[in-house]
């Protein structure tokens, strides 16, 4: 596309992505002090519930799985024995079903945690975000078509995918307020760019340890611009001067 308004999608990723994080940290803290810990006690706590809620868009899905390698994608910067460990607990509470090939399902009693969890996002966000509805609908919508064009770069053997294709495309049932859509496409984006940073850091010939101790310089910030490259396909989707919108809106909402 051609922009009349000086914002690249490699510039705009960069912008974006604190925007993103500060918006959805927003909601989530929204989500856990306002009923979301309570709902987790009721089901075990954070030994039952921990990756149902990392994992809740693609798990709320009746029937939808997180496959092994997309698994290990979203836990990359922890220790694999923990994750399974955890994972361990989670069955034992009867949340989710392991099945033999390594994927992650949400069982009945899991499907009706999380069935509880967007409920109780909705009030929050709708209290956290009102007198912004206009604001969170032109976000909805534009990160809605930056979430199908990711998904179809990624269909296409495109990268960066791996977390971003084991939670997205996100739950969104009929009847879905815009404040979970909000929600949650932010946090697939969050995913999209994760895996940006990793091909990124791979290709600088690092690893999850070493990427997490190295210091900020020259060498650290090469990394972050090449994220931003590899994280702006989707971004091309949207004209510089709804680029420009989107990270107004996400400044004006209160989180």
């Amino acid at each position: 596309m051609n922009d009349t308004v000086e914002l690249a999608p490699h510039r705009f990723a960069g912008l974006v992505a604190p925007a993103v994080d500060r918006a959805f940290v927003a909601g989530i803290l929204a989500g856990r002090d306002g009923g979301g810990a309570e709902l987790s006690q009721r089901y075990g706590g954070p030994a039952a519930t921990g990756f149902l809620l990392e994992l809740r868009t693609r798990l709320a899905v009746p029937g939808g799985t997180v496959d092994g390698a997309g698994f290990a994608a979203v836990t990359r910067y922890r220790d694999p024995a923990s994750c399974q460990r955890a994972l361990d607990k989670h069955v034992a509470y009867g949340m989710i079903h392991r099945r033999p090939d390594g994927g992650l399902s949400a069982t009945e009693r899991g499907l009706a945690f999380l069935t509880e969890l967007y409920q109780v996002h909705a009030e929050v966000t709708e209290e956290l975000w009102a007198g912004h509805e206009d604001r969170v609908r032109r976000l909805v919508e534009a990160f809605g078509r930056v979430l199908a064009y990711a998904l179809v770069l990624a269909e296409d053997g495109g990268e960066p995918n791996g977390a971003f294709t084991a939670v997205a495309p996100p739950h969104e049932p009929d009847g879905t307020p815009a404040g979970v859509l909000l929600l949650n496409r932010l946090g697939a984006v969050r995913f999209h760019r994760a895996d940006a940073h990793a091909a990124a850091w791979t290709a600088a010939g690092h690893s999850p340890a070493s990427i997490t101790e190295l210091v900020p310089g020259a060498e650290l910030l090469a990394i972050e611009l090449e994220t931003d490259r590899r994280a702006a396909g989707p971004y091309l989707v949207l004209t510089a001067e709804e680029r420009l919108g989107v990270l107004a809106d996400l400044a004006a909402l209160p989180g």
